[in-house]
């Protein structure tokens, strides 16, 4: 047999020998995800006997992903452990209780991929009209989570949803990072074909760069959502989407130039908001609104029993309070959960000196 014949040989045996231990390792793997799931039902069963009604513990499950990224050593990356546990638990909360999701649409949006990223592909997810449908649909009990935007890393915050916290009842039950990767999309072969350009105002903000330098002649026509925009540039040639990977998939798009955004790093964080109360993970954020006293030094005033205390504050947002002309609210997110006792102190000394406190919730801070 010649060296080359014998060296075929050697490869294909060794191919079947690790094919066989592809093969021994998945039934392993199948046998513990299926007592996994068996063990969720026990605890679905046990909850049930102790009256709980809510089978669903944020600060559980980010226990759960932040403990299989701390044990990660590749070759699969953190985000891949991540969204591969977050899966393996959708599934199982399934067996005990479906999620019905309400999220700011159509399909295909971010905010779908947000949704599903965070609650994993085994809820039902509902898609809803506006940021304030989101919100009725939560507060009806028509869903048990809502998904809405919050902020851009490039375009900033989205103040639709900050003035709904103003009157809703609902609460921060967490928070989902999700970096955008902006497509341009279209049924044609080539971007001489495009005469439109169709996509959400804030998408065509974070590629005006590209679209200068590209098409710098082509009509950009804002509609609702991203995902509009792909099923418009279905339906016409002439008309090209920027949108995500998904709206390409479900729409039947081509990518004629991929992740057309001028930040590479852009990211949008995605609230999830409902009814539950959320218990401490270890690793939180808190936020609420607020208002001040009419007199000098008021936001000062709000300011000092954070620094007092040593709580660190990420984000202060204002908006006007619909209450009267030229009086505004702070949104502050801040590191900690109500619980934990210098926050709790700093927030009791809030309440003594604001004119309006509003506590939005405690949550985990999004993993990856």
């Amino acid at each position: 047999m010649s060296d080359d014949k014998q060296g075929r040989k050697q490869a294909a045996e060794r191919l079947r020998e690790l094919r066989n231990q592809i093969d021994v390792l998945d039934e392993r793997i199948q046998d513990l995800i299926a007592r996994r799931a068996q063990l969720a039902q026990e605890i679905a069963a046990a909850k049930h006997r102790n009256g709980a009604a809510n089978f669903y513990n944020p600060e559980r499950e980010v226990e759960v992903l932040r403990k299989a990224v701390r044990r990660n050593r590749g070759p699969l990356s953190n985000e891949d452990v991540a969204r591969l546990f977050r899966e393996i638990m959708s599934l199982c909360l399934a067996l005990e209780s479906r999620l019905k999701v309400a999220f700011l649409g159509p399909e295909g949006t971010f905010t779908h991929a947000a949704a599903l990223k965070h609650f994993g592909h085994a809820v039902e997810v509902v898609p809803a009209g506006s940021i304030a449908e989101v919100f009725r649909e939560v507060e009806s009990d028509a869903v048990h989570f809502g998904v809405v935007p919050i902020e851009n890393s490039t375009e900033g915050m989205v103040n639709h949803t900050l003035d709904m916290f103003m009157d809703s009842p609902l609460k921060i039950c967490g928070e989902v990072e999700l970096r955008i990767h902006h497509h341009l999309l279209a049924k044609g072969k080539g971007l001489r074909a495009i005469k439109k350009i169709l996509s959400h105002h804030q998408s065509l903000a974070q590629c005006r760069e590209w679209l200068d330098t590209h098409l710098p002649t082509v009509e950009r026509v804002p509609v609702a959502s991203n995902a509009e925009a792909a099923r418009q540039a279905a339906r016409n040639k002439s008309y090209a989407a920027i949108a995500g990977g998904s709206a390409a998939e479900l729409y039947g798009l081509k990518v004629l130039a991929a992740n057309i955004e001028d930040e590479p790093d852009n990211t949008t964080r995605f609230l999830i908001v409902g009814k539950l109360d959320v218990q401490p993970s270890g690793d939180d954020k808190t936020s609420l609104l607020l208002s001040g006293r009419n007199r000098p030094g008021s936001l000062a005033a709000l300011l000092a029993p954070l620094s007092r205390h040593g709580i660190n504050m990420t984000r202060i947002e204002s908006r006007p309070s619909r209450q009267g002309v030229w009086e505004y609210v702070f949104f502050f997110d801040l590191d900690g959960h109500r619980q934990d006792e210098k926050l709790r102190t700093a927030l009791a000394e809030l309440e003594r000196e604001a004119a309006f406190v509003k506590l939005l919730g405690s949550y985990p801070k999004a993993v990856l």
